[in-house]
């Protein structure tokens, strides 16, 4: 049985109870099926555009093609240049060496199409972000250093157009492994950052659903 809290879900306490109490301490996970539709939780800080707008339209969704029924956190702000970049941190997720990864669903987009997960974010200016564009056929692992995207790695890969697909990194250390539906893409060290918050990522006009959000904390 699950508690689910602010989008969170933790062990109940009974029988085992130190050993459930040490696994919350490791490990979050956000389905969104608990929060209020049309809103967000409080601990969900939209970021700033340059010229100061919020970056996207967040919002938790009842949709039937949530990936686990029956809500999602989607990106659904259908316009912006190619270097509108849309983002979400969840606050209370400071951490270092982990294992995150979400669904996603590219819902909409010309521009850009698909999405981004990001990790060890001091701010929305800096910080990892591994990202999918379905447009470029792409995927890339970025460091973001004043608002400025620097390019770790890329590789090309089809990447299918529809349905949910899933990103996840392992990083401990500098070592980064990146990963597209549990395929491993590559292996890279980068120590630019050492700690930090997670979130979520969107470019342009690309409208995308996020689900199954988890965040593992490692030794």
């Amino acid at each position: 049985m699950m508690t689910i809290c602010g989008g969170a879900s933790w062990p109940d306490q009974g029988p085992g109870a130190e050993e459930a109490e040490s696994d919350s301490r490791r490990q979050r996970q956000w389905n969104f099926d608990s929060s209020a539709p049309g809103m967000l939780p409080s601990s969900y800080v939209v970021g700033t555009l340059f010229d100061g707008r919020p970056a996207g339209e967040w919002k938790i969704l009842i949709t039937d093609r949530a990936k686990s029924a029956s809500q999602v956190l989607a990106q659904v702000q259908p316009k912006g240049t190619d270097q509108t970049y849309k983002l979400l941190l969840l606050e209370g997720t400071d951490s270092a060496n982990i294992d995150l990864e979400v669904s996603y669903l590219a819902v909409a987009g010309k521009a850009d199409f698909g999405g981004g997960l990001m990790w060890r974010a001091k701010d929305d200016r800096n910080h990892y972000l591994l990202r999918a564009s379905l447009v470029e056929q792409k995927i890339r692992l970025y460091r973001v250093v004043n608002g400025v995207q620097q390019i770790v790695k890329q590789i090309d890969r089809p990447l299918p157009a529809t349905g949910w697909h899933k990103l996840r990194v392992v990083q401990r250390g500098c070592e980064i492994k990146a990963m597209f539906d549990d395929a491993v893409l590559f292996k890279v060290c980068d120590n630019t950052y050492t700690r930090g918050r997670i979130g979520l990522w969107t470019k342009a006009d690309a409208v995308t659903y996020f689900d199954d959000l988890t965040l593992t904390l490692l030794e």
